[in-house]
């Protein structure tokens, strides 16, 4: 299959919190790199190679049937949020029950995506994931992939099942000794949804860190 080299990065998400360099785009110039916060994680991940720069992540995954049906959900759900935010100030109570009523449909939603395309054991890897990129092993790939290539990416956050896509460029590969390469890729085209749906997981397992951190009273 021909391989599309050199995607154009676009803007970066806003930064989450300070960190340490990310070493899943370390050949990023630091002063870019360093505004994303990375975590180490196992989440779920499909890698396919781009024949080229404009194929669109709904023929890559097979979800071009699907692709007017997310678009109206995530449009419903912006309008659900922007009446949930008005009735709050008015009706705190009434506003807290249609969130949750709304965060429970959403659960569902995603719960029964996931069952119609269910994960292989070999696709849940440890990854080091940021919102603006990643590194994974090798071993997951079916083929070789070079420093410039194109792929498109799918992830499976857990534990909200959560599955945002992204086109992304590979940086590099590091071979460690005794170790299969890693893969170093950097985001360069991914939608608001997807990009906020990182950025919360991050957020999210910061605050899981924090806790675990924290002494047990009864102790």
């Amino acid at each position: 299959m021909p391989r599309h080299k050199n995607l154009s990065s676009n803007q970066r998400a806003p930064k989450t919190a300070p960190s340490a360099p990310d070493d899943s785009v370390e050949n990023v110039p630091s002063n870019n790199r360093r505004q994303f916060y990375r975590i180490e994680d196992r989440i779920g991940l499909e890698v396919r190679v781009l024949a080229n720069a404009d194929q669109s992540l709904d023929a890559v995954f097979n979800d071009a049937h699907l692709g007017p049906l997310y678009q109206e959900v995530r449009r419903l759900d912006q309008d659900i949020r922007l009446q949930m935010s008005l009735l709050a100030e008015k009706e705190r109570q009434i506003s807290s029950l249609f969130k949750s009523l709304n965060l429970k449909l959403d659960t569902l939603a995603r719960i029964m995506a996931f069952q119609q395309n269910p994960l292989q054991p070999s696709q849940w890897c440890d990854v080091t994931l940021s919102e603006g990129g990643l590194a994974f092993s090798a071993a997951l790939l079916e083929e070789d992939l070079q420093p410039g290539d194109g792929i498109a990416l799918r992830l499976t956050l857990m534990p909200d099942l959560a599955r945002p896509r992204m086109k992304a460029r590979v940086l590099d590969l590091v071979q460690a000794p005794g170790e299969t390469s890693r893969v170093h890729v950097e985001f360069v085209e991914m939608d608001d949804h997807d990009r906020q749906s990182i950025a919360r997981h991050v957020l999210r397992w910061q605050a899981r860190q924090r806790q675990s951190q924290q002494p047990d009273p009864a102790s």
